[in-house]
């Protein structure tokens, strides 16, 4: 079905057809009535991404993504919005369902405007659909998940290094003396594994220690806890790396209450220093990963398609292992065996809660200011 179609059913010109679906005020009432019958009678839908290249300069940016209450996707779209109005276009966001590829196709059709771009936050399966279902020649970039090998390249995207993240914290864990580290992971989307997990592994096959299995997640804290559950029957588990700084925050909540304080008895590190992790207790140690900077990376890789220039900025950014207070050395003094009759009664099915009324109040440290710049 075509333009041409309609201009014939509704006995006009194709060019009348086009000023009606472009809202032009140089039509006839009763004209653009017929127009519109003929429309609807077909079934005819505007060929957006044809009226995106055809709207002359890009004035408006629309964000596809899924999902707009996790920590990484929300300041993403801050970073992109500060940077959308400074340069002076508008921005919209368009929530991705998850759906079959037709549906997905649709609705990234209907997000294009007549001259409007698209940045796409590709963190999980519909996001990425969309990704995948952008018309060619449609102006766009996207944030995407640590590409493998070369798949990157001459791509408009960019993306944090994950795998960086996940070794940096393994590493360093190692170097507290812990014989191993477990791994609580945030979803994984392709292939059962993931940059993060891949970085934690190599960290731990590097230096010769025992790869548990991974443990898969999901975004929040309830799943953490749920999991932490399950690690504190185990009195070897003596560290864990968690995928993001919620499932930390739920997984010391079991383990406290199971009588294996953070990180006297365990060791827990998070991904992302999200801004309540400095308020954790204990504080939590973690890898900053600045995803407004990411936003702001993305924005001016869609302004470099914009002008049709040559990408000269990064597309990788890098994180920075943030030290608190969730992270020690394994217990090495005679209370440790204490420790592990606890947890061996915890996993015969014993239930302890620490004693907290007497413990001595700990001073708070000052939250780092928060780092700009790529």
């Amino acid at each position: 079905m075509s333009i041409r179609d309609v201009a014939r059913s509704a006995g006009v010109s194709y060019q009348t057809v086009s000023r009606v679906i472009n809202g032009s005020p140089k039509v006839k009432a009763s004209t653009r009535s017929e127009v519109l019958e003929a429309i609807a009678r077909l079934g005819f839908r505007p060929n957006r991404a044809a009226r995106a290249l055809a709207g002359g300069p890009v004035q408006s940016v629309t964000v596809l993504v899924s999902n707009t209450r996790l920590y990484g996707p929300a300041a993403a779209l801050e970073g992109i919005e500060e940077s959308s109005r400074a340069a002076g276009l508008a921005m919209g966001v368009r929530v991705i369902e998850p759906g079959t590829p037709e549906r997905v196709r649709d609705m990234v059709e209907r997000a294009i405007e007549p001259a409007g771009s698209l940045l796409v936050v590709a963190y999980d399966r519909p996001a990425i659909a969309a990704l995948n279902a952008v018309p060619p020649g449609v102006p766009m970039a996207a944030i995407v998940e640590t590409p493998r090998g070369d798949e990157g390249l001459d791509k408009p995207w960019v993306w944090i290094d994950d795998g960086r993240s996940a070794r940096d914290a393994t590493q360093y864990l190692l170097g507290l003396g812990h014989r191993t580290v477990h791994f609580v992971s945030i979803p994984l989307w392709t292939d059962n594994s993931s940059q993060r997990m891949s970085g934690w592994r190599s960290a731990l096959e590097e230096a010769g220690a025992a790869v548990p299995e991974p443990l898969e997640g999901g975004w929040g804290p309830e799943s953490g806890y749920e999991l932490g559950q399950k690690l504190a029957r185990d009195p070897d588990v003596t560290a864990v790396l968690c995928g993001n700084d919620d499932l930390a925050m739920g997984l010391i909540r079991a383990m406290n209450e199971v009588g294996r304080p953070v990180p006297g008895s365990l060791s827990v590190v998070g991904i992302d220093d999200i801004p309540l992790a400095p308020f954790f207790s204990p504080p939590l140690t973690t890898v900053r990963q600045d995803f407004k900077v990411l936003g702001q990376m993305c924005f001016a890789r869609l302004m470099s398609v914009l002008d049709g220039t040559s990408w000269e900025g990064p597309s990788l950014l890098r994180t920075e292992l943030v030290l608190r207070d969730s992270a020690a050395p394994p217990p090495t003094s005679p209370s440790s065996g204490a420790l592990r009759n606890n947890a061996e009664r915890v996993a015969a099915g014993a239930t302890t809660r620490p004693n907290l009324s007497h413990r001595p109040a700990r001073k708070m440290r000052t939250p780092p200011e928060p780092k700009g710049g790529v």
